[in-house]
């Protein structure tokens, strides 16, 4: 009697590698202007995205880790600024990677919706790195036992760092 033919397994998934967008791939900065203003100019924040810098850090991290994992993008931004975002992770070469956004009306902090986002992904995934620029953001992960890398390569002035901050762990927009 010969031994049962039995389906080869199905090869593990790549881990994930999972990239911010804001700070990690693109240069915010010259958009920080609008959250600093009081009252703050969200429409124009989010329209001017569309000429942000890439950051060249980034986007060779992201095609570095491409290689051996798949790659996710995970932003802050809200889901109604899903065509400009897409038109610039496509613009800088990215645009084939999955992006996760904010879901409309959700302002709970980054860290949080971060946070939930991975535990979730973690279920039916190894997620290897993520990377992101915001210091909460990368604390409550790192607390959460993920590998988080601190992308610090946007020097930012102390007035555009807090009101960055505000937006994302405040304000809840970005």
């Amino acid at each position: 009697m010969s031994e049962p033919i039995r389906p080869a397994a199905a090869p593990e998934p790549a881990p994930v590698a999972v990239f911010d967008i804001d700070g990690v791939l693109a240069d915010v900065r010259h958009r920080l202007c609008h959250v600093r203003a009081k009252p703050k100019d969200w429409q124009a924040f989010f329209a001017a995205a569309v000429r942000d810098q890439p950051h060249p850090q980034g986007l060779a991290l992201l095609r570095e880790m491409a290689r051996d994992h798949d790659v996710l993008l995970l932003t802050g931004r809200p889901e109604h600024t899903r065509p400009q975002t897409q038109a610039w992770l496509e613009s800088h070469g990215v645009g084939s990677y999955p992006l996760h956004m904010r879901p409309a009306g959700d302002r709970r902090p980054a860290a949080v919706v971060k946070r939930q986002f991975l535990r979730g992904l973690v279920r039916t995934r190894a997620v290897a790195l993520v990377v992101d620029d915001d210091p909460v953001v990368v604390e409550t992960l790192r607390a959460a036992g993920f590998d988080v890398h601190h992308a610090d390569w946007e020097r930012r002035a102390e007035q555009e760092q807090a009101a960055l901050l505000e937006a994302q762990e405040v304000d809840g927009r970005s």
